[in-house]
């Protein structure tokens, strides 16, 4: 797969507007969507997940929604599997896969790898974060040569990412990266990729994601979740933890008004965003732009490139 150009990662943060880049790009090149988003893999969450409209799905097609059902596990390992399986069609086809998502898990599997393990803490990753803010790449460097000789020799001090990662496998695990790695609990990508990352002004951000609840709301997304609960699919929906689906059960449960459910869904989905621009910043490599048209030019001039050096 090496003669293959670099394949385009379209992220950023929920509601900023990913899905219509990659909707614009078809308008010119023979692009197919592979979807890295944790919400829509999961059947019957249409609504509130915001998957790609009729319309959408008519200009392009989209791999790797609906695929599994609500509450049941699937790990950044499988994705890489399914991801892999469905380039490798798109590519069969001779048409372009374009990876589009905001997961950060699944997004940081897919460029890095990723090695399978049960747990993650959040609390970590912060405070490594924080530490390297403090004390610098090259102190954090040094401690990871001393836990990881092998992974340090792997890595570049000044590669802040990767450092945190491997720093942080190791508390989470107690064992070294490279002794994971070599276990085969680690799994890669066969393809290489290129991240573009949309950000746009916060404020701007914010009133977009309250007008996208306010449509949610509009189109049915009560129905959709009492329609679940009618269907015995309440417990399976507040295992999976969706934004949206948590608080209008809270509503069927009496514990807040309709009101209230979505003013929290607004209020949930905002700091949903802020911990993904986050993410974004810190931990992937990217291009990034707050300007959508902006960010489609760019990838459309680098495809251009790429397709016409093959």
């Amino acid at each position: 797969m090496s003669d293959l150009p670099r394949i385009p990662v379209i992220c950023g943060p929920t509601g900023s507007g990913k899905t219509a880049i990659a909707v614009n790009l078809a308008s010119t090149f023979p692009v197919e969507v592979v979807s890295a988003d944790s919400r829509q893999i999961i059947r019957r969450l249409d609504i509130g997940t915001a998957k790609p409209t009729a319309e959408e799905r008519q200009a392009v097609r989209f791999h790797l929604l609906d695929l599994i059902e609500p509450g049941e596990r699937y790990s950044a390992y499988q994705f890489i599997e399914d991801a892999d399986s469905a380039i490798s069609d798109i590519v069969s086809r001779k048409r372009i896969p374009v990876i589009v998502g905001g997961t950060g898990l699944y997004l940081r599997a897919l460029v890095d790898g990723v090695i399978e393990i049960d747990s993650d803490d959040p609390e970590i990753r912060e405070r490594l974060q924080k530490e390297m803010d403090t004390v610098g790449p090259e102190t954090m460097h040094r401690r990871l040569a001393q836990i990881d000789p092998a992974e340090a020799l792997a890595i570049h001090p000044n590669n802040r990412i990767r450092v945190l990662r491997a720093l942080e496998i190791y508390e989470l695990t107690h064992e070294p990266k490279s002794k994971l790695m070599a276990s085969g609990a680690y799994k890669k990508s066969r393809f290489e990729y290129e991240s573009y990352c949309l950000l746009p002004d916060r404020a701007e951000l914010y009133a977009a994601i309250d007008r996208r609840v306010d449509a949610m709301t509009s189109a049915g997304l009560l129905a959709e979740v009492e329609k679940l609960v009618s269907a015995g699919l309440g417990p399976a929906l507040r295992k999976a933890h969706v934004i949206g689906y948590d608080e209008l059960l809270d509503y069927l449960d009496d514990k807040c008004t309709l009101g209230e459910a979505i003013s929290m869904i607004k209020q949930n989905t905002r700091r949903y965003a802020k911990r993904q621009i986050t993410w974004f910043r810190h931990q992937l490599v990217c291009t990034f732009s707050e300007q959508a048209g902006q960010l489609r030019e760019r990838i459309e001039k680098d495809l251009q490139q790429r397709l016409g050096g093959r």
